[in-house]
């Protein structure tokens, strides 16, 4: 155990060195006149197609706290299914031949995903139908150098100005691209190969796809996950907390408390859900869909 602690320790301490490193090199860069030129160039942001929406409406709060409802109970019974040793309970499906027995925790996570997969179906049609994706989806090849220059300015801890309301910076647009587009499918399609919805007389699609590559994607998305969602706290609580989660949870562009109270509240929904998702609350509901034994 202390061996242990102490290599995290001693990883803390490297990360820290390399952070700091890393924004010396950044405040030096800044600072030369063809770094500069760069920036003015290319300020953080691209501009937005003609017919862009502004603002963030309503649904979007809700779908925010929902997926990180999900994502958080998501990422806590995935880990719990890789790391328990001996299962609390078992759950058994009612259908089928040869029903394939799996642990009450397996089931929570498999339950949860479905539950994600119909939320992000339906935000994505949102995003489409009105016009927000435009938001999150490049539309132009100068969001590259532009996320080069915000990530810049972040390292040299000379934040780049946020608008959220209006525009996100390019940085930010890339990084939700990749969450939505990239992530979340490699996340549902390695996820379904794992699980035993996957087709076990598909004998020739899993040679294509084996469960090796499945397993090897999965858990490395699941870490990209958790980072992003610690990167994208710290920012909005960082850059202008009140503002920002009125953005997020109040539909306003505005400073005030609204949104940090929805937040709050959205908080307490999390952490019940925590507390709430162990075999004696889950066990009465997995009975609803098939058997729950030992």
């Amino acid at each position: 155990m202390r061996s242990r602690l102490g290599k995290a320790g001693m990883a803390a301490v490297g990360l820290l060195v390399l952070f700091g490193a890393a924004v010396l090199l950044a405040r030096w860069l800044v600072t030369l006149e063809s770094v500069q030129g760069f920036l003015d160039r290319y300020p953080g942001e691209s501009h937005l197609p003609a017919g862009a929406p502004v603002g963030l409406p309503a649904w979007l709060g809700w779908q925010h706290f929902f997926n990180v409802f999900l994502m958080v109970l998501i990422i806590r019974s995935g880990w719990q299914v890789r790391t328990q040793r001996k299962p609390p309970a078992s759950w058994t499906p009612r259908r089928g031949k040869n029903p394939k027995k799996i642990s009450i925790t397996l089931w929570l996570h498999q339950s949860l995903d479905l539950l994600w997969l119909v939320n992000g179906g339906i935000f994505i049609v949102l995003l489409a139908v009105t016009g927000q994706w435009m938001r999150v989806v490049p539309t132009s090849w100068d969001v590259f150098p532009n996320a080069l220059s915000a990530g810049l300015q972040y390292l040299s801890l000379d934040w780049p100005t946020e608008n959220g309301w209006v525009n996100y910076n390019s940085l930010q647009v890339l990084a939700y691209f990749v969450t939505i587009f990239i992530a979340a499918p490699l996340a549902a399609l390695s996820g379904y190969r794992m699980s035993n919805l996957w087709p076990a007389k598909a004998k020739g699609l899993s040679k294509v796809y084996p469960v090796e590559v499945a397993r090897a994607i999965h858990f490395p998305v699941m870490l990209y996950f958790v980072g992003f969602i610690i990167v994208h706290v710290a920012l909005v609580l960082s850059t202008g907390a009140l503002r920002n989660l009125n953005h997020m949870y109040g539909a306003q562009d505005a400073v005030n408390w609204f949104g940090f109270w929805m937040f709050f509240a959205s908080l307490l929904v999390i952490a019940g859900g925590w507390f709430a998702a162990r075999p004696l609350v889950l066990a009465p509901i997995a009975s609803l869909f098939g058997k729950v034994g030992r």
